[in-house]
């Protein structure tokens, strides 16, 4: 097979825990502001959504904990921050609603999934999401382990 024909290779970077402490609601994808070499690092697979979620500040949407390792082949001085906020962008109907979404009691937005859309440009999938309570959590523990049972029947 030659070069030309090859698909590239999907970069996905997933919030496993996000699903098992939120409920999604509503997902949506945004388009992620970087600079420097940290399309770089997100190619590679070095980023991390372990903490991350999103805010709002002057009417504009940002991601916050969401962290990409700097990039190894990268000066010092063509380097950036790993852990800086960075700038979703997004419809101004989403947004709207997000806001208005997020003033709600209990109400957060969580990124979910980091990925490299069929265009090239870096996306992020984020979720208006509500926090489980501990019975949910044991809930979801319990159908992932009846699932599992299921398969190896």
């Amino acid at each position: 097979m030659s070069a030309a024909k090859k698909k590239p290779q999907r970069v996905q970077i997933n919030n496993k825990r996000a699903s098992f402490d939120y409920e999604f609601i509503e997902q949506y994808d945004a388009g992620i502001v970087l600079v420097g070499t940290e399309i770089k690092s997100l190619r590679a697979g070095k980023a991390s959504l372990a903490d991350a979620w999103c805010y709002f500040a002057g009417g504009e949407l940002y991601v916050k904990g969401m962290n990409i390792s700097t990039y190894f082949w990268a000066s010092k001085w063509g380097s950036h921050e790993p852990a800086r906020d960075r700038k979703l962008l997004l419809t101004k109907r989403e947004l709207r609603h997000l806001e208005q979404a997020t003033k709600t009691k209990g109400c957060t937005i969580v990124a979910v999934r980091a990925y490299i859309a069929d265009n090239g440009f870096a996306k992020l999938r984020i979720a208006l999401a509500r926090g489980k309570k501990e019975y949910d959590k044991r809930a979801s523990i319990r159908e992932k382990d009846l699932r599992r049972e299921m398969e190896r029947l």
